[in-house]
């Protein structure tokens, strides 16, 4: 039944579109997206609208224009994602509530007054990341001080093979689960960005890698009393575990990073390879082996738009290069 709209506050609103974002985004993007709520409602406050009396029925469209004003000190990428989340609230009081909004009308105000956001070519140390893999490889074959350590290197290993060859973000890898994974097909199902079912492939080496993890890890995923399918692929293996297989965090994951960089190439180049490197270095691999097909390797990114694969075609131009050298080197 939809309520009177006159009955409702901004603020009840607001925690029901939080609620609803919260259940069908990303964890990340459901951040992203209560930080610019919370950005509005400060706008909100500050123009003297208390939200917790303030009906619905107030809201008006001119309100985009002072947000906009109010982001101009964040950067143009900021702006765009908190203006997406504010505009996706009036199309959640739109079609939650029956509210009359002029949505064509704010679309327009954002077109007309948004900054645009600047093309920003992917950067990766792709040297630098291939260096990083060898050495966590060659780790993985030397003798550790305890089995903890052991489970440590193979896992460290499996998870950095696995960012580097299948392109996977970083929550999408921390919260695979042995029950998705299929052993003999080398694929697994995975929720990607957007909340949408993709299967993503596994390389040999990749495949080899977690098949090696999860056998050393027989005894202790035996010993949990929990159904194998349940267990996480990537697990921690610290004190604070104990003998529970629990899944290792985003931040977890980017711990391991830094600490296998600080490894392979020293504690300088800390924060030069992050997680996301490797889904850059993983699109560029593709691109290169394919000779630069770009429809293939948007589907294997698992990109949403074939514009966003399109700003690594730069990074694999051979001819391109080969072409000025003979120009201007000969």
């Amino acid at each position: 039944m939809i309520q009177n709209i006159n009955d409702v506050s901004l603020q009840n609103a607001i925690d029901q579109y939080r609620r609803v974002i919260s259940e069908s985004r990303s964890q990340n993007t459901a951040r992203s997206y209560s930080q610019a709520i919370t950005k509005f409602v400060c706008l909100l406050t500050n123009n003297n609208i208390d939200v917790d009396t303030t009906t619905i029925a107030s809201c008006s469209e001119s309100w985009i224009i002072d947000f906009i004003t109010e982001l101009r000190n964040y950067s143009p990428a900021t702006e765009q994602l908190y203006l997406t989340a504010v505009v996706g609230f009036y199309e959640f009081l739109a079609s939650e509530y029956e509210l009359e909004l002029n949505l064509p009308r704010v679309r327009a105000l954002i077109r007309r007054r948004q900054r645009r956001v600047p093309l920003k070519l992917p950067q990766f140390p792709r040297e630098n990341i291939e260096k990083l893999i060898q050495a966590v490889i060659t780790a993985a074959r030397l003798p550790q001080d305890d089995d903890r350590a052991t489970l440590r290197t193979l896992r460290d290993k499996a998870f950095i093979l696995t960012l580097a060859d299948t392109g996977l973000r970083i929550s999408e890898a921390c919260s695979l689960t042995r029950g998705q994974y299929d052993r003999n097909e080398r694929q697994a199902i995975v929720i990607i960005k957007g909340g949408r079912e993709s299967i993503v492939r596994f390389s040999s080496r990749s495949h080899q890698s977690i098949v090696n993890y999860l056998n050393a890890r027989a005894t202790l995923d035996g010993a949990t009393g929990r159904a194998l399918t349940s267990l996480p692929i990537f697990a921690r293996h610290d004190l604070g575990s104990g003998s529970k297989t629990l899944p290792i965090k985003t931040v977890g994951a980017r711990n391991i990073i830094n600490r296998w960089v600080k490894y392979a190439l020293g504690p300088s180049f800390i924060g030069s390879i992050t997680p996301h490197s490797f889904r850059h270095y993983f699109v560029t691999i593709v691109l290169r082996g394919s000779g630069g097909n770009l429809k293939l390797a948007q589907e294997l990114a698992r990109h949403k738009s074939i514009a966003i694969t399109q700003r690594y075609a730069h990074l694999t131009d051979d001819d391109l290069d080969r072409g000025y050298h003979k120009i201007f080197d000969n």
